[in-house]
């Protein structure tokens, strides 16, 4: 039976993460699941709750001794993933579980060996929020374009799925957010196939917990830039 390894990098996420837990455990996949956290020294209570009352509920938590970020916490998570495939979750509520399915589908009909979920491919809800996000965004998505020549929506997406082969073939070193560009410009020097599918985007505000800002943006250009000329 095809496995998948779901990795879920946590920082700071009380209010969200047993949620996110549960919504992850009963995803339609019809596959064995391994629901893999890594805590990056949350400070909220998140990591209490990890340790505690949720302990059963992920079958490996990693806990890191510093706050280090995105990218150094999704890479703890690859190392240790055991599944035929790998999918990066986030630990808010802004992408649904619902929608593994039709992520996965590409890859288990053997047409695809990474799967990108795009939210502006989605006919789906997609909650409204910051317009020079949007922009940022698409501008982002459109140089890493140009440098990688592959076409897609929403380079920036948290959902990627890849096969354990592919996943096993590139290093992730960016510790925060450039891990997007970076996972991108690697996986476009591959022979692989890349596939993308609409997902439905239930994004959150600054005060309800968004994490990434403007420095972030520009972090994302630099490691444009260096992961396709420089790598």
């Amino acid at each position: 039976m095809t496995k998948l390894s779901v990795v879920i990098a946590c920082y700071n996420e009380k209010s969200s993460i047993e949620t996110i837990l549960r919504r992850v455990r009963s995803a339609p996949i019809g596959c064995e699941i391994e629901i893999i956290v890594v805590d990056d020294f949350s400070t909220d209570g998140t990591r209490e709750l990890l340790t505690g009352p949720l302990k059963n509920m992920t079958d490996l938590l990693i806990l890191q001794e510093f706050n280090i970020g995105k990218g150094a916490a999704i890479r703890e998570g690859f190392q240790s993933a055991t599944g035929d495939i790998i999918l990066i979750q986030d630990a808010d509520l802004e992408y649904d579980p619902l929608e593994y399915p039709k992520l996965l589908q590409p890859i288990l009909e053997d047409k695809a060996d990474v799967v990108y979920g795009s939210r502006f491919l989605s006919v789906g809800p997609r909650r409204v929020l910051y317009f020079w996000h949007r922009v940022g965004n698409s501008f982002l998505t459109l140089f890493s374009n140009i440098c990688t020549n592959l076409d897609l929506t929403d380079m920036e997406t948290c959902y990627k799925v890849f096969t354990r082969d592919v996943a096993s073939r590139f290093k992730i070193e960016e510790k925060r957010f450039g891990m997007e560009p970076e996972i991108t410009a690697k996986i476009s020097r591959m022979d692989v196939r890349v596939y993308e599918v609409g997902i439905s985007y239930y994004g959150r505000t600054y005060s309800e917990g968004k994490k990434i800002g403007w420095k972030d943006g520009f972090r994302a250009l630099y490691c444009i830039v260096k992961y396709n000329f420089y790598k």
